[in-house]
């Protein structure tokens, strides 16, 4: 029998006794070992990405695996800094997790595909790498990208991207340089995704009552909040109170035309995988919205100080607090309706 070791340096916090023992097998198969903060070793792509353990939550049998398609609402890929196409910052990520790693680690815990969102980090608006590895695994990816608000252009410059092969969506980052509801560019670019046709993602954080306006503008455009709108560390610890803006995020779900995404939601967790204190508060944001408006995701590589992959992953499939057609919507299902996109394996 594996000795239990402490998952990451949030384990000082009171734990639950949780009485399943696929959670207990699982929490020893998951532990520090996989995950960087806990080692103190160089963030590398194969270690970091994908735990070493095998792919519990998927075996044959296990009845939390019936879902038919698994798809991830936000991962991140990119390639090494380089004057070619340099980061425009660098944050503590892993030094590369390029479009095969990101394949491998899901496929090595049976994700069928993801949302890539161009990293704003790295390359602002530029997608030209999130399009490269769309090229080369294009049924495994739809891509997403950030546009600058202030651009004089904005609108022609979705209707272009929209239009492009792999596309399902375009971002819109609420900044502080972001005006009010009534800011020229940010309404003309929500009105152009209305227009092109595809989801809006906005990147709302600390700017959520303006989020809520704006929605009311825009009633036929798709908006999808990003991390369900709430502040999230690329490190640990999680904030102390990380659900402190959870009403107005629930707020927003009295508006129809917007959806919201799950992802990177144990970030959020003081406590250790497979981070039972989130799930309260996420009921609440499930009660609000409907799992018909909810995507999971694991909003790698952006929380991969925090966790690895496969426990972004596992949380979502050993917890008792989902049904299996409540995962099932909440994993893919939901996703695939709202980007009108589903992955396919060549």
């Amino acid at each position: 029998m594996l000795r239990r070791v402490p998952a990451s340096p949030r384990e000082s916090a009171p734990r639950k006794t949780c009485g399943i023992e696929l959670f207990a097998t699982l929490e020893r198969a998951l532990t520090a070992s996989n995950t960087p903060q806990a080692t103190g070793q160089k963030k590398s792509p194969v270690t970091h990405i994908i735990a070493t353990h095998a792919q519990v939550g998927k075996k044959k049998g296990n009845k939390m695996a019936t879902q038919s398609m698994t798809i991830d609402s936000q991962v991140h890929s990119y390639e090494r800094n380089r004057p070619e196409r340099p980061w425009a910052s660098i944050p503590p990520w892993p030094e590369q997790v390029n479009g095969d790693d990101m394949v491998a680690a899901m496929d090595a815990v049976g994700v069928d595909g993801a949302l890539l969102v161009s990293p704003y980090s790295m390359y602002r608006y530029d997608a030209s790498y999130a399009l490269e590895v769309y090229a080369k695994h294009p049924g495994r990816f739809g891509v997403i990208k950030p546009f600058d608000s202030q651009s004089e252009a904005v609108a022609d410059e979705i209707t272009e991207w929209a239009q492009t092969p792999g596309v399902v969506g375009a971002r819109l980052m609420l900044r502080d340089e972001s005006g009010g509801a009534d800011d020229p560019g940010v309404n003309r670019m929500l009105a152009a995704g209305a227009q092109a046709g595809i989801p809006m993602n906005v990147m709302g954080t600390g700017k959520l009552p303006l989020f809520l306006e704006l929605a009311r503008l825009h009633p036929n455009t798709q908006l999808v909040i990003d991390h369900v709108g709430l502040p999230q560390p690329m490190e640990p610890p999680a904030p102390p109170e990380p659900f402190a803006d959870l009403a107005d995020v629930i707020a927003l779900a009295a508006c129809d035309n917007v959806s919201i995404k799950i992802s990177g939601a144990c970030t959020l967790s003081h406590q250790s995988f497979p981070y039972p204190d989130i799930w309260e508060p996420l009921r609440k944001v499930f009660d609000a919205f409907g799992f018909d408006r909810c995507m999971w995701g694991t909003d790698w590589t952006r929380a991969s100080g925090v966790l690895n992959y496969e426990q972004g992953v596992e949380a979502f499939r050993v917890t008792d607090q989902l049904s299996d057609s409540e995962r099932s919507a909440l994993m893919g299902g939901s996703l695939s309706k709202i980007y009108s996109w589903s992955p396919h394996k060549s």
